[in-house]
């Protein structure tokens, strides 16, 4: 092997003095230019005299030599290149000109100013640039910095690409229109090396010769702001040797079908880098000072790289302005928006820019996703806003998912950015195309669904209300098909539920605030002691302004019961008192009986068993009077309940069975069942019969557990391990208040 020191031709000493001057070793110098460490040995070594001119451009670019430097370079490299024949017959190729008498062209604009953070980004892209004539496709939302993010690494890597890197911006989102095909090639020939009177007039022409020209060498072709594929495709240089990276606010599917694109998503930056990003505007110094501001105006910015700009522009044009003082006007929701504009450039402005790109029916139903008060939205709520179908609601959530104006956060559920939303609520407010119903439609859609949901989690159970007289029924509503998918919708809706009935009561739509909160009951039963007394007397305050006695009589219903389970019994008692009266007044024996059933919960805490279970008896008659088997079995649990609290197991295992028996789907799970095999158990272990009552408590637990109702759990298990040491039970045990807690 040899020294690896340079010999005395003039290029590889050259050469060797630039790399030694430059304090680089030949594996750095080899990596950055793209060569292998055998081929810069062997140059440096004279074995190697006269390399290709892509070569030394890309180690003068690598050494970061000036212009004259590079020239220097060349000039000595092409004294060792063989030298062609004389000829004076034969003229040059038309179709293939020497791009290399020109130097590499380098169309990129220049890099980005206050570049922060990416990493991860920036190593997918690069792992993306990989192989054999990739595609790189880096998508994201409108302002997220899809295009500094690419230059920033096309002028880091430029070594990399000895032949050249060109850039055309496409406008596929812009107000000037978006350039012809021709016109793009008219500027990439050029850079080439191909003369004006040269250039094909059709633009097929143009483009087959763009791809000859590319097909030997090592370009970049940066493809910015691309409206869909069909505008991409005649521009990929197709040179196996070529890197392509497009930009769009669109994910272009159909490129990554024909053309094996490899998708990069870029999304809003996190809070560290967010705020990196305002200390490279304004200093780290003013953000340092105010740091708990500065990660506020991160969150009011969503993250979002323009709207940190505009606010780091604003603030760097008052240097007496506080950072906490502008995010005090930012949290303001009706101001923000506009904050984040500056002259022509901001976020409602790109926002826009993407929505005109979008069918009508689609930027439609974008405004009428303003209307919904809630975070997530599946195709139904989204039908009901819109007043169309579930095909359409369907289909337009997913165009505005391809353009990143939605994003689908799990199979079925969409949700947006705050800056999104926002956007799409001002749209909703003053748009043509949003009715005055939109609001109303998303309620009754919430109604609907949630009376379906009870009817599959609850089954049997009566609906405990008429509907409101301007109901606007659905066009379609969700099915369940066993409780399990009931719970899960539940747990999955409770905020947005939350926040549909303080958008219902804002707007002064009582008869819906408090139909809204009943049909939580099932979820206020499985998760009692959540801090449900806020919402309950909302829907009461919503009940009076609509003077429905019998929704208050409902709610009082519940509240007293929560109130109850939170140990507020005098607050429970006096609601309770008032609910029997309403009912009774009113000739709702369903409604007495419950209001009755839920008294004497609230009497049986104080003591009071007796004045319980007569009030229990009575509920008994009032739901055999109605017919109602759902609330004579309810009122038959309660019963057994404070006959088993009273001590008294005989009566407390009678009653427990009838009620058990008079169950109409025995195979049904659900609470009450869960609660009355719980009684049976307690009972059987009171009256001496141990195995019998461990396995009634068991089948309870094991009941719960399986179907979501952690209390049931907890209370089965907590039983149990009264008579019973087993590690077993004591694990679930842990395990079941871990839920519980996890839950509450």
């Amino acid at each position: 092997m040899g020294t690896g020191r340079p010999d005395t031709g003039d290029f590889g000493a050259l050469l060797h003095g630039l790399r030694t001057g430059a304090g680089l070793s030949q594996e750095e110098l080899a990596h950055a230019a793209g060569v292998s460490v055998r081929a810069l040995s062997y140059l440096e070594r004279g074995r190697s005299r006269g390399p290709q001119r892509r070569t030394v451009r890309a180690l003068a670019a690598a050494l970061e030599l000036d212009e004259a430097g590079a020239g220097e370079l060349e000039r000595v490299a092409s004294l060792g290149r063989p030298r062609p024949a004389a000829t004076t017959d034969v003229p040059p190729p038309a179709t293939a000109p020497d791009a290399g008498r020109t130097g590499a062209p380098d169309l990129l604009p220049r890099a980005p100013r206050g570049f922060h953070g990416r990493a991860a980004e920036l190593a997918e892209l690069s792992r993306a640039a990989t192989g054999e004539a990739p595609v790189c496709l880096v998508v994201g939302p409108a302002g997220v910095g899809k295009t500094a993010l690419v230059l920033h690494w096309a002028h880091r890597g430029r070594a990399g690409f000895p032949d050249g890197l060109l850039y055309a911006d496409l406008r596929g989102f812009g107000d000037t229109g978006e350039p012809a095909l021709l016109e793009v090639l008219r500027e990439f020939l050029p850079a080439l090396g191909v003369p004006d009177g040269r250039i094909p007039q059709s633009a097929n022409g143009a483009a087959a010769l763009f791809r000859s020209l590319a097909a030997d060498r090592r370009l970049l072709v940066v493809l910015d702001n691309a409206r869909d594929s069909e505008q991409v495709r005649p521009l990929l240089p197709g040179g196996r040797h070529c890197v392509t990276v497009v930009t769009s606010r669109h994910r272009l599917t159909g490129l990554i079908v024909t053309d094996t694109a490899r998708p990069v998503s870029v999304d809003v930056l996190g809070p560290q880098d967010a705020t990196m990003l305002l200390a490279g505007v304004l200093g780290a110094e003013r953000v340092g000072a105010e740091p708990a501001a500065a990660r506020r105006l991160a969150e009011l910015c969503d993250g979002l790289p323009l709207a940190l700009r505009v606010v780091a522009a604003r603030l760097a044009g008052r240097p007496d302005r506080s950072l906490e003082a502008m995010a005090a006007e930012l949290s303001d929701e009706t101001r923000r928006l506009s904050l984040l504009d500056v002259e022509d450039t901001g976020v409602q402005a790109a926002l826009r820019l993407t929505l005109q790109q979008l069918p009508p029916q689609v930027s439609r139903q974008f405004a009428h996703l303003g209307c919904h008060p809630g975070t997530h939205v599946d195709r139904y709520a989204a039908a009901a806003l819109a007043g169309t179908d579930l095909a359409a609601a369907e289909a337009s959530l997913e165009r505005l998912t391809v353009a990143h104006l939605v994003t689908e956060s799990a199979p079925g559920r969409w949700t947006m950015h705050d800056l999104v939303r926002l956007y799409a609520r001002s749209l909703s407010a003053h748009g043509p195309d949003v009715g005055p119903d939109a609001l109303k439609r998303v309620l009754d859609h919430h109604i609907a669904t949630a009376l379906a949901a009870v009817a599959a989690a609850e089954p049997g159970n009566e609906e405990c209300f008429p509907m409101p007289a301007d109901y606007l029924s659905p066009v379609a509503v969700r099915e369940f098909g066993d409780r399990s998918a009931a719970v899960a919708w539940y747990a999955a809706e409770r905020d947005d539920l939350t926040l549909a009935v303080a958008a219902a009561h804002a707007a002064g739509l009582h008869g819906r605030t408090w139909r809204i909160v009943l049909l939580l009951w099932p979820l206020i039963v499985w998760r009692v002691r959540d801090g449900w007394v806020p919402l309950l007397e909302t829907a009461l305050e919503a009940t009076r302004a609509d003077d429905d006695q019998h929704g208050e009589s409902r709610v009082l219903n519940v509240l007293g019961w929560v109130l109850t389970e939170e140990g507020r019994v005098p607050e429970a008692l006096t609601h309770l008192a008032t609910a029997c009266e309403l009912a009774s007044r009113s000739g709702d024996a369903v409604a007495e009986a419950n209001a009755l059933i839920v008294l004497a919960v609230a009497q049986s805490s104080l003591g009071h068993l007796d004045e319980a279970a007569a009030g229990c008896e009575r509920a008994v008659g009032l739901a055999r009077e109605a017919g109602d088997r759902t609330i004579e079995r309810l009122a038959l649990q309660h019963l057994a309940r404070h006959w088993a609290d009273a001590g008294r197991w005989r009566e407390a295992l009678d009653t427990a069975t009838v009620a058990l028996g008079s169950d109409e789907r025995p195979s049904t799970v659900d609470v009450p069942r869960i609660l009355l095999l719980m009684i049976r158990g307690e009972a059987l272990l009171g009256l001496g019969d141990e195995a019998e009552g461990i396995a009634q408590l068991d089948l309870a637990a094991r009941e719960a557990e399986s179907s979501g109702y952690e209390d049931g759990a907890v209370r089965a298990l907590t039983a149990l391990l009264r008579v019973s040491t087993d590690p077993e039970l004591q694990a679930r045990h842990a395990t079941a208040v871990a839920r519980l807690t996890t839950c509450s």
